[in-house]
């Protein structure tokens, strides 16, 4: 068993159905068009609303929040401010050294999508709003297809200091952003999670605006031995089955015994969740291995490179060591991926389906351009003015050749 057996699990996926791609092309040429019009005939055409203004007054978003009970504020306020000071000890840091230095500013104008069709998502909320305020960004705007007069999204928009809220979602949504309509402004960049058409959009946008990532199902992968609390891991596998029915996990363990214990528990367990239609659905998805070698693990491991790794083993920590290529890797009993999912600190916005191999999370920089400053004294172009020259002279540029030589001359 290797890297290698899971490639199969990767070839396809129902987001590159050309149907789909060209269902969603055909809403941006629409919302380029057609503006708010269009917004508004796909906002009644997929969500059954009628709405002549897509704005959300700042007065409804406060109203959700004061209209909270203290525990819910108490449990808004204490992620916020865990994300927050997470973000501040990782922002990059402007560099200055004589003739050089490299600045960072933030973007002027974000967009953030928020999911809302069929659950409330106040966690995404401060997952992808936060790091772009501790960042600096002025303008941080949401879109979302929640409607309701009062609800807590609107509440974790108001506290995550969200500027501007629009009730539309979809791809339609993520082409007002990217293109502007006479209500939405165009934004610099586009972040947060959404089924497959919002991640085709974000897809079909990219380059004209920047995008944070194209998300796919949530994925976990589980490495347990018998030292694991078997009802626990139930429980994580639960707890990412109940994402979606496309969700899946991958359980890798050392021993039969393992799996068929935690799948004992699986099974007496799976009656009583709530979301026992989706979890049954997901799990169809799951993976569960016997890895015969420290060295296949982390092959497998970094082959995948899974959105959420958790590690419950006897030797965790020189297992997480070895990991390359992740989301996001979770250690230990106290360190379930659904702590993550909410109050750790490091954004749940995370790469799935192998991205995780070139790109990251979400995270404050991802809101910050920057750029170097070059400041060179006479003696420091003296000593490099020759090398350049000739490589321009090679190059066939006589006119940088010149620009140089006019210098050295003078």
């Amino acid at each position: 068993m290797n890297a290698e057996t899971f490639k199969q699990i990767f070839t396809s996926e129902d987001s590159t159905d050309k149907e789909n791609i060209d269902n969603v092309l055909s809403i941006i040429e629409d919302v380029k068009q057609n503006k708010d019009e269009a917004l508004k005939k796909y906002t009644a055409q997929f969500d059954g609303r009628e709405l002549d203004d897509f704005k959300v007054p700042e007065e409804k978003l406060k109203n959700s929040f004061d209209n909270l009970s203290e525990e819910e504020k108490n449990a808004l306020g204490l992620i916020k401010k865990r994300i927050a000071d997470y973000q501040q000890s990782i922002k990059y840091k402007d560099f200055e050294d004589g003739e050089f230095s490299y600045v960072y500013h933030p973007l002027e104008r974000i967009g953030i999508y928020i999911p809302g069709g069929t659950a409330l998502y106040p966690s995404s909320v401060l997952m992808s709003a936060v790091p772009a305020a501790v960042a600096g960004v002025e303008n941080i705007v949401a879109v979302t297809p929640t409607f309701d007069d009062e609800n807590i999204t609107f509440a974790s928009l108001y506290i995550a200091g969200v500027t501007e809220v629009y009730t539309v979602g979809g791809a339609q949504a993520v082409a007002a952003l990217a293109y502007g309509t006479e209500t939405i402004a165009k934004v610099d960049k586009i972040v947060g999670p959404g089924n497959k058409y919002v991640a085709l959009a974000k897809k079909q946008v990219f380059g004209d605006v920047g995008i944070d990532m194209i998300a796919g199902p949530s994925e976990i992968l589980l490495y347990v031995d018998n030292s694991a609390d078997y009802t626990a891991v139930a429980y994580d596998i639960f707890a990412q089955a109940e994402h979606d029915v496309n969700a899946r996990t991958f359980l890798i363990t050392e021993s039969q015994d393992v799996i068929d214990g935690i799948q004992l528990e699986v099974d007496r367990l799976i009656d009583s969740q709530t979301r026992a239609d989706v979890i049954q659905k997901s799990l169809e998805n799951n993976h569960y291995q016997i890895i015969d070698s420290r060295k296949k693990l982390i092959e497998i491991i970094n082959f995948i490179a899974p959105e959420h790794v958790s590690i419950q083993h006897r030797d965790e920590e020189d297992i997480a060591r070895a990991i390359r290529y992740a989301g996001a890797v979770f250690i230990g009993k106290y360190s379930p991926e659904a702590i993550g999912d909410y109050a750790a600190g490091p954004s749940h916005v995370l790469p799935t389906n192998q991205t995780g191999r070139f790109s990251h999370g979400l995270n404050v920089n991802d809101f910050l351009t920057s750029h170097a400053v070059i400041n060179l004294k006479e003696g420091t172009y003296s000593n490099i003015a020759g090398a350049a020259k000739t490589i321009a002279k090679k190059e066939g540029l006589d006119a940088h050749y010149e620009s140089l030589n006019i210098r050295t001359e003078r």
